[in-house]
């Protein structure tokens, strides 16, 4: 595999949906530093993705500390942040947002919203304002509507589209800035919403099935990538079709 010479950092990438687009850039030859909560997963995602070129550190994702780190040890080890990933992502809660502990609404913010803000801030300095590169927010279906039981949740995620705009506007022509809004994928952080009724869940969806990783995998990689070098600001659904339905009876 050859080396294309440039760095991702891609934030809760030891599973899921931050791990299926690990595994896009790796196999694109880029070099990637992961982040995970736990050193012993984090390190399984390294050696599952089997490449010199990937390194993983561990902490949680709203703390200054661990967000310096990354950078820090990015730029040592490979001496350039071209791209950003803000996958991290927490949703501890589920119910209405009339009952909605504000304690637990602060930690679903400062980890889904303000990290990817302190991320973002980090990489411009460190490499992207002199250098340019780009960056992927993942959102949320839940983000650009209405969701039973996990508002929290979606009003941290139309924040992170919003924060997107904002990021692009202020960051070109340096960088480019986008999002992805995946509706339900199959991994555990949503196991919620399909475990034991992966079928029925399946069967809203006009493509029949559920996301997978690789479908968020793949779109990363285009969004960073130069065959979307004309695309800013923009918030990409990936997602099986579902918008389809709205207002079907």
């Amino acid at each position: 595999m050859q080396d294309s010479g440039k760095t991702a950092i891609i934030t809760g990438a030891s599973r899921g949906i931050g791990y299926g687009i690990a595994e896009a850039l790796v196999a694109r030859g880029d070099r990637v530093c992961i982040t995970g909560r736990t050193e012993e997963t984090l390190k399984e995602a390294v050696e599952k993705l089997g490449s010199d070129r990937v390194i993983g550190v561990a902490g949680k994702a709203h703390d200054p500390a661990h967000q310096a780190e990354a950078v820090e040890r990015t730029m040592e080890a490979f001496g350039r942040v071209d791209y950003l990933v803000n996958n991290a992502g927490t949703n501890p809660v589920f119910g209405p947002i009339a009952d909605l502990d504000l304690n637990v609404a602060r930690k679903v913010f400062e980890t889904n919203v303000v990290s990817a803000l302190a991320f973002a801030q980090l990489t411009w300095k460190a490499w992207q304002r002199e250098n340019g590169g780009a960056i992927v927010n993942i959102a949320s279906v839940a983000g650009v509507s209405a969701s039973p039981f996990i508002g929290a949740y979606g009003i941290s995620k139309a924040a992170m589209v919003n924060l997107t705009l904002q990021l692009a506007h202020e960051y070109a022509p340096a960088v480019r800035v986008n999002a992805i809004a995946p509706a339900v994928v199959k991994t555990k952080f949503a196991e919620a919403l399909y475990e034991g009724r992966e079928e029925e869940a399946a069967a809203a969806y006009p493509l029949k099935r559920l996301g997978t990783p690789e479908d968020i995998g793949g779109a990363a990689e285009f969004l960073l990538s130069d065959r979307a070098g004309w695309i800013t600001g923009q918030t990409l659904l990936v997602e099986g079709g579902i918008f389809l339905n709205a207002g079907v009876g």
